[in-house]
C-alpha cells in the first residue's frame, strides 16, 4: 500500500512539473509576439509626371520599290553578257545576247515569204482588174470574174499572214538580246557565256532598284488609325521614322510610303512600307532590321526606375509606402521601358512613394525606414 502512495505522489508531481512548463512557454511566446517587428532599411523615392519620348520598335525587312527577274526569252546559247557584277546599269542598255543564227535564219525566210505573197497579190490584183474590164464588154463569163475576186481576197490574208509571222519572228530576234528594262542595279549572273537557256524558265540575273528603298513591316490593326494620321502629318525630315541595326541607328530619317489595301484576317496586321534615303547604297535588299517609331506623348506619363518592380505569378507590382510607415503592394500595368526607367500606364499617382532599392526584403505591411540601419556593438 505504501509503495502504491509513494507512485501516486510521485505522477502528480511529474503532472505538476509539466503543465508549470507548459505555462512558461505560452506566456514566453506571448512576451515575443509582443515585440514589435523591426524596421527595414530601403531607399523611397517620390512618383513624377514627366513628358517621355520613346520609341515604338517592329521588326522590318529592306525590299527595293522596284525589281523584276531577267529570264531567256528565247531557247538556245548565251553568246554575250555586257556588264560587270553588281553594277549599276541604265533602262535599255545591253545585258545579254542569246544565240541568234537559228532566229535570224527563220526572219529572213520569213522576208522571203512574204515578198512571195506580195507577188502572187499583185498577180491576183492584175488577173481580177483583167476580168473586170472583159465584164463590162460581156467577153467572159461572170463566174470566172467571180473566180478572180476571191483569189484576190485570199491573197490579201496571204499577205497579211505573212506580215504577221515576219513580225513574230522579228520578236523573237529581238528576245535574243535582254535589254534592261529600268535602271538599277544589277546581281550576280546566273550563266556564263556557252549557257544553254530555256524560253522563260532560265533566270539569268535579277535587278532592282536600290536609291530610294523601302522597309516593310506589320502594324497591329489597332494602330492603323495611329500610321494613316502619322502619313497625313509627315514632313520632311521629319525624325518620327528611323532604323536601326542592333545599336547600329541609320543616319536618314524615313517617311510612310504606303499603307497597304487590307488587314491579314490570319494574323490581324497590315502591311506598311517606309522609304529611305539610299545613296551610299548601305542598305541592301533582304536585310532584317528595326523599325523605330517615335511616340511623343501629348500627356506626361508615370515613370519609375524599373529596379522598383517585382514580378510574382506573372505580375507587376511594386510597394508603396503608406501610414506609420508601412508598405503595401500594388498592382501595376507597364508601358514602355525607356532605358532604367519604365513607364506605368495605371496602378501609381503623382506625389505617391514607392521603394526602389531593397525591395527583396518586403513584404505586405512591412515597416520601413529610410535611415541606414543602426550598426551593432563594437567588439571587444
Amino acid at each position: 500500500m505504501q509503495s502504491l502512495i509513494s507512485m501516486s505522489f510521485r505522477t502528480g508531481n511529474a503532472a505538476a512539473s509539466l503543465i508549470s512548463i507548459l505555462i512558461l512557454t505560452a506566456c514566453g511566446a506571448k512576451q515575443q509576439q509582443a515585440v514589435p517587428p523591426s524596421s527595414v532599411a530601403v531607399t523611397v523615392e517620390e512618383v513624377k509626371k514627366i513628358e517621355a519620348a520613346y520609341y515604338d520598335e517592329y521588326p522590318a525587312t529592306v525590299v527595293a520599290l522596284n525589281q523584276t527577274e531577267l529570264r531567256a526569252q528565247v531557247t538556245g546559247y548565251v553568246t554575250g553578257i555586257y556588264f560587270k557584277d553588281g553594277q549599276k546599269v541604265s533602262k535599255g542598255q545591253r545585258l545579254y545576247s542569246i544565240d541568234q543564227q537559228l532566229y535570224n535564219a527563220n526572219y529572213q525566210q520569213s522576208i522571203a515569204n512574204l515578198q512571195v505573197q506580195e507577188t502572187n497579190l499583185l498577180k491576183a490584183q492584175q488577173d481580177a482588174d483583167r476580168y473586170h474590164e472583159l465584164d463590162k464588154q460581156d467577153a467572159i463569163a461572170k463566174q470566172q470574174v467571180d473566180y478572180a475576186d476571191a483569189a484576190l481576197e485570199a491573197a490579201k490574208k496571204q499577205v497579211e499572214a505573212a506580215k504577221a509571222n515576219v513580225n513574230a519572228v522579228r520578236a523573237n530576234v529581238n528576245f535574243a538580246t535582254i535589254i534592261a528594262p529600268f535602271a538599277g542595279t544589277i546581281g550576280i549572273s546566273q550563266v556564263r557565256s556557252g549557257t544553254s537557256v530555256v524560253q522563260g524558265l532560265t533566270v539569268l540575273n535579277t535587278i532592282s532598284t536600290d536609291n530610294p528603298i523601302a522597309v516593310d513591316f506589320a502594324v497591329d490593326q489597332k494602330e492603323v488609325y495611329r500610321f494613316s494620321q502619322l502619313q497625313l502629318t509627315q514632313k520632311p525630315g521629319d525624325s518620327t521614322f528611323s532604323i536601326a541595326f542592333g545599336d547600329n541607328i541609320y543616319p536618314f530619317n524615313g517617311s510612310i510610303d504606303l499603307i497597304d489595301r487590307a488587314v491579314d484576317p490570319q494574323t490581324g496586321t497590315i502591311k506598311t512600307r517606309l522609304v529611305f534615303p539610299n545613296d551610299k547604297n548601305v542598305l541592301k535588299a533582304g536585310m532584317s532590321t528595326t523599325v523605330r517609331v517615335l511616340n511623343n506623348a501629348t500627356e506626361k506619363s508615370v515613370v519609375i526606375p524599373y529596379k522598383a518592380v517585382s514580378e510574382q505569378l506573372g505580375e507587376y507590382i511594386a510597394y508603396v509606402v503608406g501610414d506609420s510607415n508601412k508598405v503595401s503592394q500594388r498592382k501595376l500595368l507597364l508601358g514602355k521601358q525607356i532605358g532604367v526607367d519604365i513607364i506605368v500606364t495605371d496602378g501609381l499617382k503623382e506625389g505617391e512613394k514607392i521603394v526602389v532599392e531593397g525591395v527583396q526584403n518586403l513584404r505586405e505591411g512591412t515597416v520601413i525606414t529610410t535611415a541606414p540601419p543602426p550598426s551593432g556593438p563594437a567588439k571587444k
